[in-house]
């Protein structure tokens, strides 16, 4: 049987793609292994597959910032490679792919050393994130969302630029079964907040500050994120940590969606032809790829920006959400008229199994 490993994690923007290509492989009769950290996102979404052999391996952050933790997590590094290299050498795939997130490093750079002649990795983001561009020597293709990526790499022989990886995971939604699954007793127009896999304190903090004046107008769903719900109850609006089978739903259902501003939820977003009011992680927390991210997406009028730090600004979310909801159609409008490159999960799966190019 072939065999694939793949690895990534931190967040889920790290394992998403992941988890639409995996049973892509599994049809086709590959055996599929994940390595990935002992304690992250990914171990618990990667449990969800079956069939699927997971490996832990010991992780250290990759901070572009002084911290004394990197002193302890540098020696946690040299021990994730060699634990990934017992395990490549033991296991034998003859394809690794890397979404990224500080687990992926060891990995590809343990493949290389085993001479695994087919590493690939992807990028979603304007800007490589550290692991992906310590990868980046060893590995034989690296899979772009933005063509502007080249700008940044140092083997741009590399690139392969194949615009956003879209599933149909969150197509054919139904706006009346998401009603009904949130309760909602009236036709308000419907926000929707995501503050992401991990949620978003700030976003979240945002939301109850301005809560009743929001429901003056508009009905609330409100995704908090892991461990962040706090069973606040009131008419016309709901909480979730997480929400999975019914999300194309809840999607179908909002007219705004507020959310950060990672690349996978940005093209989905505009491939639902959803008006979007981005907030990006603040530069405390990231490279600043999310802002990046974020002005794209205006200059091209899909979206409106509010920075983090202004989120505690007396009625600047309200506003922001009365003039776009007051505009919805031209958003909507310019994402009709959007002409971008787009891969399916197929597509990239079958970039990935007829490469000669290695």
């Amino acid at each position: 049987m072939k065999k694939i490993l793949f690895t990534g994690g931190g967040s889920g923007g790290h394992v998403t793609l992941n988890l639409n290509l995996i049973p892509l492989f599994q049809e086709n009769g590959w055996e599929i292994i994940y390595i990935g950290s002992k304690n992250g996102i990914e171990k618990d979404l990667i449990a969800q597959i079956n069939g699927v052999k997971y490996y832990a391996i010991e992780t250290g952050k990759l901070r572009r910032y002084f911290s004394w933790q990197n002193f302890k997590d540098a020696l946690r590094v040299p021990v994730g490679i060699i634990q990934a290299w017992q395990i490549i050498r033991h296991e034998k795939p003859e394809v690794i792919f890397s979404k990224g997130g500080f687990v992926s490093f060891p990995v590809v750079l343990a493949g290389y050393l085993n001479k695994c002649k087919k590493i690939y990795m992807h990028e979603s983001d304007v800007t490589p994130g550290l692991a992906n561009k310590m990868s980046l020597p060893f590995v034989s293709m690296f899979f772009t969302t933005f063509p502007d990526t080249v700008k940044y790499v140092k083997n741009p022989q590399k690139v392969n630029y194949v615009g956003p990886v879209l599933s149909d995971r969150l197509n054919n939604g139904d706006a009346e079964k998401g009603k009904k699954f949130c309760k909602f007793k009236d036709d308000k127009p419907v926000i929707m907040f995501v503050g992401g896999s991990l949620g978003a304190k700030s976003i979240n903090n945002a939301v109850k500050k301005n809560l009743d004046k929001l429901l003056a107008k508009y009905n609330i769903i409100h995704i908090c994120g892991k461990e962040q719900t706090d069973g606040t109850e009131k008419d016309g609006y709901i909480q979730f940590e997480f929400v999975d089978k019914e999300f194309k739903d809840l999607m179908a259902l909002a007219d705004i969606v507020v959310s950060r501003s990672g690349s996978n939820a940005i093209f989905e977003l505009l491939s639902l032809r959803k008006p979007m009011l981005l907030i990006p992680l603040p530069s405390t927390s990231s490279r600043g790829e999310q802002t990046l991210n974020a002005l794209s997406f205006q200059r091209q009028g899909f979206a409106e920006v509010i920075y983090d730090q202004d989120l505690g600004k007396e009625n600047i979310l309200i506003n922001a959400i009365n003039d776009m909801y007051a505009q919805k159609l031209n958003y909507i409008d310019n994402m009709n008229k959007a002409d971008l490159k787009q891969t399916s999960n197929l597509q990239l799966y079958q970039e990935i199994i007829n490469d000669k190019n290695v």
